[in-house]
């Protein structure tokens, strides 16, 4: 346990709200961050304050700021049905050498799982999902679990440094999960170069485009049926990592992200993604990324994740 409270920095007091009304009890004030009260924590949140990964791939920087702007606005919503022990960690203390800051998440990711706990993670730039998924494969084994990505784009490109766009193509050919059992979700067509399309069809990855969920009656629909046939073939024992990439949301509901688009995601339809992904018995760990604080408006993508997490907390699972 020290290891991990070695590797992160304590978040600010200023960003847990308190409204000092016993009626009215705000997350901020049940929140442990001691960590004298992990052992007993359900839940761990982790900040990833980095955003290389895009710059590296020459998109815009910002999203290095998202976790502290996901807190203020998460600790300022009610307590009213959670039940879960929940514990902010903090962030992964910092370093200039990107290489060097995913191992460090890596770790303290993986003796969170180990030890029996959910996992959220606040990013963050997209390539953090690979040390993520490095965790995910070194706990239950890379053959023993599911990566989600729900993202515009399919982030497999094969780039010779690790960026935003290549993290789950990178965990898929170095090994550390099955192809089969990568699912890319909320696509759209206009983001996805031909030949890794192609190659993830062949790969027999699991594709469910914006125009597929779309036609179906809700937004998990078609994600509920698939993961519903993958865990009954291997009775359950499935682990689950799903990343929700901002940049799926249309601007209009989701201006603050790295790349924003017109199209994508409705709020209620990424909310709907969000409470299936909670009430998975077996989803250990959640990741977001892509929220850029810089270019938001009134908060409303840091808002649209604090409620994510929010109805994270307070599943029933």
């Amino acid at each position: 346990m020290e290891e991990i409270f070695e590797a992160t920095k304590r978040p600010a007091e200023s960003l847990f709200f308190r409204k000092n009304n016993r009626q009215d009890i705000r997350l901020g004030e049940i929140v442990s961050r001691s960590p004298e009260d992990y052992p007993a924590a359900s839940v761990v949140i982790l900040g990833c304050p980095y955003d290389s990964g895009d710059t590296l791939a020459g998109r815009r920087a910002g999203a290095a700021g998202a976790p502290d702007a996901i807190r203020a606005e998460l600790y300022r919503l009610s307590n009213f049905g959670v039940h879960n022990h929940v514990i902010d960690i903090g962030d992964i203390v910092g370093d200039d050498d990107p290489e060097v800051y995913r191992e460090r998440l890596s770790k303290v990711a993986k003796q969170v799982l180990a030890d029996g706990k959910r996992l959220i993670v606040l990013g963050g730039s997209g390539d953090i999902a690979y040390p993520a998924g490095d965790a995910m494969g070194s706990v239950f084994g890379n053959d023993r679990w599911l990566g989600i990505n729900v993202d515009a784009r399919l982030d497999v490109a094969d780039d010779p440094t690790l960026t935003s766009e290549s993290a789950f193509g990178k965990l898929v050919r170095e090994k550390r999960m099955l192809s089969r059992y990568l699912y890319l979700i909320a696509f759209q067509f206009c983001f996805v170069a031909h030949p890794l399309y192609r190659q993830m069809v062949d790969a027999d990855a699991k594709l469910i485009s914006l125009a597929l969920l779309r036609s179906r009656d809700t937004a998990d629909t078609e994600l509920r049926e698939t993961i519903r046939l993958e865990f009954i073939h291997h009775s359950r024992t499935m682990n689950v990592f799903f990343c929700f990439d901002l940049e799926a949301v249309r601007a209009s509901e989701a201006p603050g992200v790295t790349e924003p688009s017109p199209f994508g995601l409705r709020a209620g339809e990424f909310l709907t993604l969000s409470e299936f992904a909670a009430d998975l018995v077996n989803t250990k760990l959640f990741l977001f990324c892509s929220v850029n604080p810089l270019h938001d408006q009134d908060s409303h993508t840091a808002k649209l994740v604090a409620t994510a997490i929010y109805r994270i907390l307070s599943s029933k699972r």
